[in-house]
């Protein structure tokens, strides 16, 4: 079994790991960096944060209207940078990485699914639902806890709490 990033979801402040509540830690990242992104304009749109030895990874999804550039995200680093280094959250080495969601972005909240409705999305369950864990097909809303995904001719409701990864299929139509 390998190692799994853990997610921190900044806009509806759900802290999940694999679908479970996460620690403290989590909690005072997001306490941490959320309001900074915030304060600078940008949605913090997710962290997610994978503990793997001395390359543990710290990557801060940032999003605004128009869209983010390279310069957004440099600015934002340079912020986050600057309170990682005072406040010291993180006991390891690590990187840090300020990126847009981009194309094939990847969705948290149940707010961010909604919001999708209509597209296709790829999702990851951390373990098997309806004898699977992959499905991928037109993501039809939410309904109260769980995201709706029709797979061919069938629907399936996917509880939030067992979704480990899930992102938007890009169309080029």
């Amino acid at each position: 079994m390998g190692v799994s990033p853990i997610f921190l979801f900044c806009t509806a402040c759900t802290y999940m790991h694999e679908g479970v509540q996460v620690s403290s830690k989590l909690e005072e990242l997001q306490a941490l960096l959320a309001p900074v992104v915030v304060a600078l304009g940008y949605e913090c749109w997710g962290i997610e944060f994978s503990a793997q030895g001395r390359h543990s990874m710290l990557r801060v999804y940032i999003d605004k209207e128009g869209g983010v550039l390279v310069d957004d995200c440099a600015i934002v680093s340079r912020q986050i940078s600057g309170v990682l280094d005072v406040e010291d959250p993180i006991a390891v080495e690590y990187t840090l990485e300020v990126s847009s969601p981009g194309m094939e972005r990847p969705l948290f909240t149940l707010e961010q699914f909604a919001k999708f409705a209509g597209g296709q999305v790829k999702i990851k369950l951390r373990s098997p639902f309806e004898g699977r864990r992959n499905f991928q097909g037109l993501l039809r809303g939410v309904e109260e806890q769980d995201v709706v995904v029709q797979v061919e001719d069938h629907e399936f409701l996917l509880p939030i709490d067992m979704i480990d990864k899930a992102n938007i299929i890009p169309s080029f139509d």
